[in-house]
């Protein structure tokens, strides 16, 4: 029965996850000075090369993924992205007793959006897409 709407919810997969990452890469290209110092504070090497990537990766990805374009390939790369920024930025076991609870919210949220990605990965963008066009 599920497999009338398959089509439908990999679209609406691909867009929600764009939703996630397409306001916060636009929103780093304003504030370039300020993420490359969070970056730099988080201890990621070449904190300026870092953001490019995280801009690269949050708003190409995105609009890829709602081309449904690379579809596969590119939720590989934010599954990634995400497993990285959960490493560097959601380290719930160094924080102080008052911060554990959120990073560790923030550490398995990252987690299940690499889930997510990883499923796009593993079934591609569905019929509605650029790839389904194209043949890939």
């Amino acid at each position: 029965m599920l497999t009338n709407f398959q089509n439908p919810l990999a679209l609406a997969a691909r867009m929600l996850v764009a939703l996630l990452f397409l306001p916060e890469g636009v929103s780093k290209i304003g504030d370039f000075a300020s993420i490359t110092s969070y970056i730099g504070s988080a201890a990621v090497p070449f904190p300026a090369l870092a953001a490019v990537i995280a801009i690269v990766v949050e708003v190409v990805g995105s609009v890829a993924l709602l081309a449904g374009l690379q579809t596969r390939w590119v939720a590989l790369i934010m599954c990634a992205f995400t497993l990285a920024t959960a490493l560097f930025f959601h380290r719930f076991w160094t924080v102080p007793s008052d911060q554990v609870t959120l990073q560790q919210i923030m550490f398995f949220k990252n987690l299940a959006i690499a889930g997510g990605l990883l499923m796009l990965a593993a079934f591609g963008a569905g019929a509605w897409s650029m790839d389904a066009k194209r043949g890939s």
